[in-house]
């Protein structure tokens, strides 16, 4: 054995270790014997001599991550048809309201018809009930020298009558049976129906005599101050209702 000068250098020493270490890399290996890993000289040649013969170890260097951005999700709205309303002070929808309110006019009794009390100075005795077809009112003569008036729809043109007669019969939501003639100018007539809110004969009826004419209520209000009856006097449901009350079977009925 020798031993190593202090003054040999030391990047002599490293040279010679490095040309050692790759003859033992460099030797076959025995059969069933694994091959050492190669030597590797440290690049730091401060550190002592030993610390320098380090197995070369591979390192596995992880693949680099791939970092998966979320997209946002975009929700797709589906645009609705856009519907365009009609405003209801156009001047297109101007006609159209004209005349729904024309309508519901037409559908409201006039002031003038409805029930109110007046001066009637007459002949008749107080309890008397006289109808003025012209004016379309019934009077119903009270004792103090007033009436208590209400409107009246009369008959049309053909159908006007005038006489005096007597309540003969009352009756509350009567049942109507349409005369012959009357079906006969009017085929869609039922023969008979039943008292109710649909009957055209109302809430209550007076019926007159022996005649087929009769004070009878309405479900047709608007035709009250008109002439639009077979002959039948008609007033509002609840006006009939009121003279229904104030009189009985007997009383004298003058149509003028």
């Amino acid at each position: 054995m020798f031993s190593l000068s202090k003054s040999v250098p030391v990047a002599v020493i490293a040279t010679g270790l490095a040309f050692v270490a790759s003859g033992f890399a460099s030797g076959p290996a025995a059969a069933g014997q694994v091959s050492p890993p190669p030597l590797v000289l440290s690049p730091n040649l401060t550190e002592p001599w030993m610390l320098q013969l380090q197995p070369r170890v591979q390192r596995r260097t992880a693949a680099p991550t791939r970092r998966q951005v979320q997209q946002p999700r975009v929700q797709r709205q589906v645009q609705q048809p856009r519907v365009q309303r009609a405003n209801w002070w156009s001047p297109r929808q101007q006609p159209v309201r004209q005349q729904q309110q024309q309508r519901a006019q037409t559908r409201q009794v006039a002031p003038q018809f409805l029930p109110t009390i007046v001066s009637y100075d007459s002949k008749y005795k107080p309890g008397t009930i006289v109808i003025d077809t012209n004016a379309r009112y019934l009077y119903l003569i009270q004792n103090d020298g007033t009436a208590r008036r209400y409107g009246v729809g009369v008959g049309k043109p053909g159908f006007e009558w005038a006489g005096s007669h007597k309540v003969t019969r009352k009756a509350e939501w009567p049942d109507w049976r349409p005369p012959a003639a009357m079906r006969k100018r009017r085929p869609e007539l039922p023969v008979f129906m039943a008292g109710g809110p649909d009957n055209p004969l109302g809430a209550r009826a007076l019926y007159l005599g022996s005649t087929l004419y009769r004070i009878h209520g309405s479900n047709q209000p608007w035709t009250i101050g008109h002439a639009v009856s077979s002959g039948c006097i008609r007033m509002r449901n609840e006006d009939v209702i009121d003279l229904y009350e104030r009189v009985g079977v007997g009383t004298t009925v003058h149509v003028i």
